[in-house]
């Protein structure tokens, strides 16, 4: 049979050969937001827990405003969500200038995103009437709020915590150790200090730490605790289903926005499984999924738990950024093989950008891994990660299995996670 997978910007087709017993697992199907506008303005009239948004606005009378957004590794559509915000902050409050409203682009210890990146996430009419800023976890100047509870510090970018009113746009994705993205991340992590995002990312190893769970999650507790003291007015989140359209707007608390959020997505991406397969041939789902290497990690994890033991893996990742992070390709490069990395980033104790050295590690060291990309086979090796060419690889690993394989198709494997039936 033949399957059609996203491939960064465009598809890849490939075949399977016959002898295989193939599951397609993709997520289901919900019906789309008809009129993404109309369904913002509904959840900002209506905000779960909160006041309306304009009556918050009122009330706080704001002389400042940050919003903070995700960077382009997720497809928000800024292009609706900003303006329909705006409109509203202007109507109640129209002294505000450009000054004094600021959009700031967070990716937690991504690069700062430069100009002629922040233009194709920004539309022109929204940057003429704010101030664009680009997160630098490690440069920006940040607001010190104090530890959580499990002794996280709350290091987060001055402009936002500073700030009267502060909003958070951005969506719900299942997660493989936060349980699910959005309500507070987007600025506890978004725009946090790489201090925040180390110590609040070292709870990762926790058991309890896993993707689909936000109940005693310690990782999504403390990020939630975080944004308590952030002191976020509102969070605008969306579920968004595998062709990027809206199926859920939700505004509101961000406690609340995300357990009503992470129900619908896990509706959308909680695919049921009754066994685990030889097999697995896994897309992240295309652009901006596979944007990077490091992006693409999360499709290798979350995919590889189909598999039986010992199982073959196949992902496919364009990768057009190259490996996306530079600490962690310095660090892997420093191995001869997953089991020193996962030997050595235990006796190192939790760093940020390593830390996906170990996530590649874990999967490596448990399964057999290729990797389809347009990466240099080199720039792979140094990841400990082997280049192939998808459908021989395909062939190969099915004509030496003795009897069927079973052989499951992931689609979109960096939002997809599963469960045992």
């Amino acid at each position: 049979m033949h399957v059609v997978l996203k491939y960064g910007e465009a598809e890849r087709r490939l075949e399977i050969p016959e002898k295989a017993d193939v599951t397609i697992l993709r997520p289901a199907t919900l019906p789309p937001v008809k009129d993404l506008k109309i369904a913002l303005e509904e959840a900002l009239a209506h905000p779960l827990d909160n006041p309306s948004f304009q009556e918050t606005i009122r009330t706080i009378a704001p002389k400042t405003v940050a919003i903070a957004v995700p960077d382009e590794t997720r497809p928000s559509p800024l292009g609706v969500i900003l303006p329909v915000l705006l409109k509203q902050i202007e109507s109640i409050a129209p002294h505000l200038d450009a000054s004094a409203i600021s959009i700031i682009v967070g990716g937690g210890l991504h690069q700062p995103m430069a100009d002629h990146a922040l233009r194709r996430i920004i539309p022109p009419t929204v940057a003429a009437r704010c101030t664009i800023v680009a997160h630098d976890a490690i440069n920006s100047r940040m607001a010190d709020l104090g530890l959580t509870s499990r002794g996280t510090p709350v290091l987060v970018n001055a402009r936002f915590a500073e700030a009267d009113l502060k909003i958070v746009v951005g969506q719900i994705d299942p997660h493989q150790f936060v349980g699910f993205t959005g309500g507070s991340k987007g600025a506890v992590i978004g725009l946090a200090a790489a201090k925040t995002i180390e110590h609040n990312h070292g709870l990762m190893f926790d058991s309890r730490a896993q993707v689909g769970r936000l109940s005693d999650n310690p990782v999504r507790e403390d990020l939630n605790e975080a944004g308590r003291m952030v002191g976020i007015h509102l969070v605008v989140n969306l579920v968004l289903d595998s062709d990027k359209q809206p199926v859920s707007a939700l505004a509101g608390h961000p406690v609340s926005v995300l357990t009503a959020g992470a129900e619908v997505c896990r509706s959308v991406y909680g695919v049921k499984i009754s066994g685990k397969f030889d097999v697995v041939v896994a897309s992240c789902g295309g652009h901006p999924r596979d944007i990077c290497l490091y992006q693409a990690q999360k499709g290798l994890n979350l995919a590889s738990q189909t598999l039986k033991h010992g199982g073959k893996i196949l992902l496919l990742a364009a990768c057009p950024q190259g490996v996306g992070d530079d600490v962690y390709y310095e660090y892997v490069s420093r191995f001869r093989t997953p089991q020193e990395v996962l030997e050595h980033f235990r006796s190192l104790g939790f760093k940020m950008g390593a830390h996906k050295a170990y996530l590649f590690g874990r999967t490596l060291d448990n399964f057999d891994v290729a990797i389809a990309s347009e990466l240099d086979t080199a720039i792979l090796d140094r990841c400990l990660l082997r280049s192939a060419e998808p459908e021989e690889q395909i062939r190969r690993w099915i004509e030496e299995f003795e009897g069927t394989p079973r052989v499951a198709v992931v689609p979109n494997a960096n939002t997809t996670f599963f469960v045992a039936e």
